[in-house]
């Protein structure tokens, strides 16, 4: 917290000379009537919707935190201010000496003996508009809560033994070899953009999304393990309290008839251990993973109901959107062109700054700004910038340089409006119907389907000759999914990491672990009705055609799943079911130039529908199979 002359300077610098006469005037009034009156109830009660509070203080950058120093709290009705019973005068007394010297500074010494008595009676008196005013304040002092929330949030994430189990639970070693491998390959593309620890960001974020972190729209009975569904809150028990969780939601079995508990869990330690929760326990969790590995990280509140995380990068000088639920990295048009969303504020906050990062993640920056109801745009700047420069005013000078130039590089940023012209998917987590209810399905359908498997205009990997499988006359690719690699056969055997790499196109698709049963496959996302995944070979830009195919794709189906596949050699296509493909089959591709590979995955029963298709299902200790495998032979 400031001190008394800390936040006296603040009132003092950050507003105009009008201004803060007018607000010491109120808040030398309020100190007067604790100091003189120190046992009459009355005065030590500020109902919010008071006119000199509504037109003086709130105007005043500091106005409201002086109060707070003073030691004021506000009620749980938030239409109050309350002084405790039991609260010490002294900083009562610091802030209005404090602000009576500074005023005495700026009047003429017949005026500085009206100061001397806290009395102010020769200012003009400004009639406040009283229309809609006390809304206006009781909704900026719930906005003002929310910020402050915000920033002691950020604090959990900065203690050390904290950091320390979450290291012990991240798979660093494995994260930072992928990072290498991928940035290797980058490298070897000419991509000088980023560095290696952006890749291990990369790397960090798939591993949460797929491995370590799970969605929980409701879960399973504690008793039958049956499918439940929501069911109210129920009291949190003294435990629950000490982890954060003053919310417990109930999901009754449809069977059982019983509730089972889901406390919603705020402490990142908790998470650690409990590893389940929506939006705001995957940011709280993912942000101190973030912290734990060194990553400057910042929590981000959107006021439309989300919250994610934003990470520094030093090799592009930036902040980078991070959304571990969708797995998605500097995508921060995400939300307004792919969820639907019509955002209004979105707010940063880190252990060192605040910031209103809104127009990173609209392009529509008229249309957003025109939403923007709860507080004045004025009073916002200011409290936020006030926030960010009492952050900072601890640190080293060479770390406050260092904020200060990120300030104006964020600045400039948010000027120039970004384009939406990117196709942007809806959301992937939560229920369908979760998601429709709030409308971030997006333009686009939740689980889009390729309709031309051909499509030339495809953004994605493509398999194309090397010049050894140019002379071989061989393409041959195989995966293992135990170590989640593809080996490329040729003189010499290439791994590239990454299920997804070299794939043309999917949908709702993602690598599972089942630390358990010691289990790995590619199954749909949670919640998700269908899934679509697809590998493409092309042979248009030489002078080869395909003549044979051999191929093993192994599957595992259970209850009414089903995965059916579709190969489309030029333009015939051949469909078969999952079980045609367990073991090695050849095929005559009768000279055509391009092979796509298509496996949908539907259907199921129950909450788990979507883990009843899994595909290339294997031993997570299985290092040598390969449950998918491609040959092609070329003439």
């Amino acid at each position: 917290m400031e001190s008394c002359d800390d936040i006296v300077a603040t009132l003092v610098k950050e507003n105009s000379k009008e201004n803060f006469v007018s607000a010491s005037d109120v808040l030398i009034k309020f100190a007067n009537n604790l100091l003189n009156h120190p046992n009459e109830p009355k005065y030590k009660k500020i109902r919010i919707g008071n006119p000199a509070v509504q037109s003086k203080l709130l105007n005043s950058v500091g106005a409201m935190e002086c109060l707070f120093i003073m030691g004021f709290e506000e009620t749980e009705d938030g239409e109050h201010l309350t002084f405790p019973h039991d609260k010490s005068l002294q900083f009562v007394k610091s802030i209005r000496d404090g602000l009576m010297q500074e005023l005495a500074k700026l009047q003429t010494p017949q005026q500085q003996g009206q100061v001397q008595q806290g009395v102010r009676r020769d200012l003009p008196q400004n009639p406040p508009n009283r229309q809609g005013v006390s809304q206006l304040m009781a909704s900026e002092m719930q906005f003002l809560g929310r910020l402050r929330d915000g920033m002691r949030r950020v604090q959990q994430y900065e203690n050390p033994n904290i950091q320390e189990k979450a290291r012990l639970t991240i798979p660093l070693d494995s994260l930072q070899q992928e990072a290498e491998e991928n940035f290797k390959a980058a490298q070897s593309k000419g991509n000088s953009k980023q560095d290696l620890r952006d890749f291990l960001l990369l790397a960090l974020l798939k591993w949460f999304k797929y491995t370590f972190f799970k969605w929980v729209d409701t879960l399973p009975c504690d008793q039958c393990g049956g499918a439940t569904q929501h069911n109210g809150g129920v009291q949190p028990s003294n435990d629950d309290l000490r982890w954060g969780a003053s919310r417990v939601e109930a999901h009754i079995c449809r069977v059982c008839n019983i509730n089972t508990r889901f406390p919603r869990y705020t402490n990142p330690e908790k998470l650690l251990t409990s590893r389940k929760g929506r939006c705001g326990e995957w940011a709280d969790c993912f942000t101190l993973c973030c912290r734990a590995l060194g990553f400057e990280a910042r929590y981000v509140m959107d006021w439309t109901d989300h919250v994610w995380t934003e990470v520094y990068s030093i090799s592009q000088s930036r902040w980078l959107h991070c959304d571990p639920c969708e797995n998605v990295c500097d995508k921060p048009l995400l939300y307004e062109s792919g969820w639907g969303k019509k955002l209004t504020y979105v707010i940063a906050v880190s252990k060192d700054e605040a910031q209103d990062v809104t127009w990173r993640y609209s392009a529509k920056h008229k249309e957003t700004l025109s939403r923007r109801k709860l507080c004045r745009e004025p009073w916002l700047r200011q409290t936020i910038h006030s926030m960010w420069k009492n952050q900072i005013s601890t640190l080293p000078q060479d770390r406050q340089k260092e904020l200060w130039a990120r300030l104006l590089c964020e600045l400039t940023e948010f000027i120039c409006i970004k384009t939406d012209d990117e196709n942007l998917p809806g959301r992937s987590t939560g229920s369908l119907a979760w998601r429709q209810a709030r409308g971030e399905l997006g333009t686009l359908a939740s689980a889009r389907f390729v309709s031309d498997t051909n499509n030339s205009n495809s953004a994605g990997f493509v398999f194309t000759p090397s010049a050894k499988e140019l002379v071989s006359k061989v393409m041959h690719v195989k995966y293992n999914c135990s170590t989640d690699k593809y080996i490329r056969k040729s003189s010499e055997d290439e791994n590239i990491r990454g299920w997804e790499t070299c794939v043309f196109e999917q949908n709702n698709i993602f690598r599972k672990e089942e630390p358990d049963w010691k289990m790995v496959y590619l199954a749909r996302t949670e919640g998700s009705t269908k899934a679509q995944i697809s590998w493409k070979f092309d042979l248009t830009n030489t002078n080869l055609k395909m003549n044979k195919l051999e191929l093993k794709a192994q599957s595992s189906i259970f209850e009414n799943g089903k995965i059916s596949w579709r190969i489309c050699a030029g333009d015939n296509c051949t469909s078969l079911t999952g079980s045609s493909l367990q073991d090695s089959m050849m095929l005559d591709l009768k000279g055509c130039k391009t092979l796509v590979l298509v496996a949908v995955l539907e259907r199921g029963s129950g909450d788990n529908a979507w883990q009843q298709t899994q595909l290339f299902r294997q031993s997570s200790q299985d290092l040598e199979s390969y449950p998918f495998e491609i040959k092609l032979i070329l003439s």
